[in-house]
């Protein structure tokens, strides 16, 4: 479970197919907090650290996720939003979310009303 407060950004360093998969690599001023087997937001979805060296860490995104989130437009490069799962009996900010993907959707529309943005998504059916 997480807050949906983002505690760093990282930077895409490394990517790697794997058949159907993507192993995402990922350096930031955390990664070297992580242990292997850990749940990690990246940009809002919840990936399993696989892997911690030099300060970077590895993640694997499934065929299932890359279909329902936009990691898979992710490029060398790329920043990414980080934050740790939410500790048990510390303090709550933000939300409880817990960073699985359901489905994705397309901005269709964004206005500004009086310092704030509203935005308008739009989503394909979802299969029953």
């Amino acid at each position: 479970m997480f807050t949906g407060i983002i505690e760093s950004l990282g930077v895409v360093t490394a990517l790697r197919s794997e058949g159907t998969n993507l192993h995402l690599t990922v350096a930031s001023s955390i990664s070297e907090l992580f242990k292997i087997d850990q749940s990690v937001s990246h940009n809002g979805v919840c990936l399993t650290v696989v892997d911690i060296e030099h300060g970077a860490h590895t993640v694997t995104a499934i065929l299932e996720t890359l279909q329902r989130s936009a990691l898979g437009n992710l490029r060398i490069g790329d920043t990414v939003n980080l934050e740790r799962a939410m500790q048990a009996g510390a303090r709550l900010d933000g939300h409880i979310v817990q960073g699985h993907v359901d489905t994705t959707g397309v901005c269709i529309g964004r206005e500004d009303r009086d310092g704030s943005w509203f935005f308008t998504f739009q989503f394909k059916p979802t299969p029953q």
